[in-house]
């Protein structure tokens, strides 16, 4: 009878770290060019060609009056770190960094935007 009561509180608690796990999946998706947002969480302001883009969580936008929209971006800008979740890609020979379909390649202690 004891065995057969471990087994259960076994059972019991593998099932609910599966049930805790199966919820803390985040679905992250890249938002269309052109979308609109009211706020964003801790931008980066970089300045590239004399035009101010935020930069936070991979995604690029521009400012409009109080709101920013999602755009391209801009080949040439440089950042300081890449997104959670890039990929380390060869192409061509060179070592590139992609994420959700920018490229970047590593150039000094900045990664710079590139076409492929």
């Amino acid at each position: 009878m004891k065995n057969f009561r471990n087994l259960i509180m076994a059972l019991l608690v593998l099932g609910t770290m599966a049930a805790c796990g199966a919820q803390t999946k985040v679905v992250r998706v890249y938002p269309k060019h052109g979308t609109v947002v009211t706020t964003i969480h801790r931008p980066k302001v970089v300045v590239h060609n004399k035009t101010n883009f935020y930069f936070a969580d991979g995604i690029w936008y521009k400012v409009r009056g109080r709101r920013y929209v999602v755009c391209a971006a801009p080949v040439g800008i440089r950042v300081r770190t890449l997104p959670r979740g890039h990929k380390i890609v060869w192409r061509n020979g060179r070592k590139l960094y992609s994420y959700k379909g920018i490229w970047y390649k590593k150039t000094g202690r900045n990664f710079v935007v590139v076409t492929v």
